[in-house]
């Protein structure tokens, strides 16, 4: 069962505020987390619908939040699309690898690196809830450069980190083109002659 209210507070800089019930009552505790949209962050004052829980202390709790007009179902699945495009990428990318179109390696560089770039989401999301010294940018663009898009689009959906500032977004899937790009060139003849030609030469330098 759904329920309405108004937002009457809310502290950004913490994540979560308080919700009024339409018709009065005990005000119903929000977190930014317990919202479905990943496209608007709540400014105060907002009317929004959401399914009530009690959570072990008796207190009420709002779940599945959404602004006042959104359909819940859509707004849940927002970033879904994307988190499906980065998984699709990385089972070409084993299919490729099977095919014997390119060596095993590569497919760890980009788990790997995806790996670093969510730890590296994770750690600016913190400092910036937190008051601490932040991530450049630019440093998060080159881990989605150099391989880890896919991990940096997992975190930006599930941590909701850097979704919402269009300017990002726009280098964040410049990167993403470009790293594309660079795989494509791999994929042909004389791209992986100079893969295979690299990582023979760098083998052979490692058992020196």
């Amino acid at each position: 069962m759904r329920h309405q209210g108004r937002i009457t507070t809310w502290k950004d800089d913490q994540g979560f505020g308080f919700v009024t019930p339409q018709g009065g009552g005990r005000q119903v505790f929000i977190h930014i987390k317990s919202f479905a949209s990943q496209r608007r962050r709540p400014v105060g004052n907002e009317l929004v619908t959401y399914e009530l829980r009690i959570d072990s202390k008796g207190r009420p709790q709002g779940e599945k939040v959404a602004f006042a007009g959104e359909a819940v179902s859509q707004v849940a699945g927002q970033g879904l699309g994307s988190i499906a495009f980065a998984a699709a990428f990385l089972v070409a990318l084993t299919g490729a690898i099977v095919a014997g179109k390119l060596p095993a390696a590569v497919l760890g560089l980009y788990l790997a690196a995806s790996a670093i770039a969510f730890v590296a989401y994770a750690l600016d999301k913190s400092a910036a809830r937190n008051g601490r010294w932040r991530t450049a940018e630019s440093t998060l663009h080159l881990f989605g450069l150099a391989g880890g898009w896919p991990g940096a689009l997992l975190a930006q959906r599930l941590l909701r980190h850097k979704s919402r500032k269009t300017s990002f977004q726009v280098v964040f899937w410049v990167t993403v083109i470009l790293n594309c790009s660079a795989l494509g060139w791999l994929l042909s003849p004389n791209g992986s002659l100079a893969l295979r030609s690299f990582l023979g030469t760098a083998s052979r330098l490692v058992v020196r």
